[in-house]
């Protein structure tokens, strides 16, 4: 269901129904998460208080997503729970569907980790916020504008104000979700990684505005990212495999963490890797393509100019710049998906359009939703002819469970859907690969071993590898060379 239909839900319920939790907590006791027999949450308690920020840190597929969803009311098909999350004195699983419905927006709002699935796919950028305050504020189409104009202002978003979600970048998408999921004013938010994919400035910009809405009642965060946690302060907890391995105050643990798998996460920040060793230069025979002077504008403004490149085997190189900046732009260029509006790009050799392969940012997109991963693997495999005894060895490298392969795209965690991305690349033995922020939805200790996974196919399969990133130190660790954008 999409934000734009719940909004509107709300705007036939009365006033009445709508429950005020600024001084409210949410309890949650004994939580179990089932799939059949498998418990993948098992025995969650955690308070979340007035205007102390609490926030979940822990690796890709711990069931930190399945929490906000099981608190929402939102669990996928297949899943069931057992214990009690409380808010205030209404027991929120013993719910019907319609009665928890009207406590979103207005009380309880949740920005869920793909934007996409929160987003009008046809409705333009503007229109999305300014909805909010029409329908669920009731106020006049001029006063919604302007409320949705400033909100957009303080995401960064103002020239994006007439686009259509599929034309905003991930970054760019993942913030108007936020403003339009904040809009109503929901005492409690639930923000499922809500900095991902954006550069340091915009996170840090998004951070600051989860601090701003403790003045308005509390803030659970989900995230994978240390620094987050650090800024944000307050009460913390670790999750690993379904299970809490830490429990404390924010600065406590990431100063001092007790558990084995705290202190593996902390220490799994890109500052303390190892610098990739430099690639040994080869010959001519090498080059893959020659960029000459290539330029981009879109909706009027300049992307880029003037921009040379070349690009040979085996070499890996950075592409880093702000959410907008025209860094996937790029990636189509040299993949031949698109074309530059001046300059060109030369290619050495004819590459088969099944070995230039890109990595989206945002996998869901690059999925079939009703289609079980495994099938589509097998399609991939049957259609180029490939080897099909490579994805159970494929799957263990990226650390992923086999049964995976029987559940559709929408009912894997973000991170699990990047690493079967991965792994569905990798099948064609590939000589160009864009990864297009590939890292964004995994914890350090996951990010750290994709990044060195990549780092090893790019010189194993001799396969030049374009990685986009956030983060110059992880670029400056892993890469041969960086372009700015």
């Amino acid at each position: 269901m999409n934000q734009a239909i719940q909004i509107k839900d709300l705007s036939i319920q009365s006033k009445e129904l709508s429950i005020q939790v600024k001084d409210l907590s949410i309890q949650v006791k004994d939580l179990r998460i089932h799939a059949g027999e498998v418990v993948i949450v098992d025995s969650l308690s955690m308070t979340l208080k007035p205007r102390m920020p609490l926030t979940i840190l822990g690796e890709t597929g711990s069931g930190k997503s399945l929490l906000a969803q099981a608190i929402m009311g939102l669990l996928p098909d297949g899943l069931s729970v057992t214990g009690s999350i409380r808010l205030g004195d209404q027991e929120l699983l013993q719910m019907d569907r319609k009665t928890l419905q009207r406590l979103w927006g207005r009380s309880i709002t949740m920005l869920p980790q793909e934007p996409w699935h929160s987003l009008d796919p046809v409705m333009k950028t503007r229109q999305q916020v300014a909805e909010v305050h029409e329908v669920v504020h009731g106020v006049d189409t001029a006063s919604a504008g302007v409320a949705a104009d400033k909100q957009l202002q303080q995401m960064g978003l103002s020239a994006a104000g007439q686009k259509i979600p599929t034309q905003l970048s991930g970054g760019m998408a993942q913030r108007l979700a936020f403003a339009a999921a904040t809009a109503a004013g929901a005492s409690i938010v639930i923000a499922d990684e809500p900095t991902k994919g954006l550069d340091y400035r915009r996170r840090d910009d998004i951070v600051r505005l989860l601090q701003q809405r403790l003045e308005q009642g509390s803030v659970l965060t989900i995230t994978h990212d240390v620094e987050v946690a650090r800024q944000l302060g307050g009460d913390m907890i670790v999750m690993r495999k379904g299970q809490v391995v830490e429990r404390g105050k924010a600065p406590d643990i990431l100063a001092n963490p007790q558990s084995d798998y705290a202190k593996q996460l902390i220490a799994a920040a890109p500052t303390q890797w190892k610098p990739l060793p430099a690639r040994r230069k080869g010959s001519d025979s090498d080059r893959i393509l020659s960029a000459e002077k290539i330029s981009v504008s879109r909706g009027g403004a300049e992307l880029f100019k003037d921009l040379s490149l070349t690009l040979n085997r085996g070499e890996i190189l950075g592409i880093t710049g702000d959410s907008g900046a025209g860094k996937s732009t790029l990636g189509d260029l040299l993949l031949g998906l698109t074309r530059p509006d001046a300059g060109q790009i030369r290619y050495s050799h004819k590459i088969p359009r099944h070995q230039m392969l890109k990595l989206y940012q945002d996998p869901p997109a690059a999925f079939a939703p009703n289609v079980k991963l495994g099938t589509l693997l097998k399609e991939l495999v049957r259609l180029h002819k490939l080897d099909e005894s490579r994805i159970p060895p494929l799957l263990e490298r990226l650390q992923l469970d086999p049964g995976l392969l029987q559940r559709t795209s929408d009912n894997v965690s973000g991170g699990e859907l990047q690493r079967i991305a991965l792994l569905r690349a990798l099948l064609p033995n590939p000589v160009m690969l864009f990864a297009d922020e590939p890292t964004s939805r995994l914890d350090p200790i996951t990010t750290q071993s994709i990044t060195e996974l990549l780092a090893e196919v790019a010189r194993e399969y001799h396969c030049a590898l374009l990685l986009v990133s956030h983060d110059p130190v992880l670029v400056d660790k892993v890469c041969d060379g960086v372009i700015s954008l």
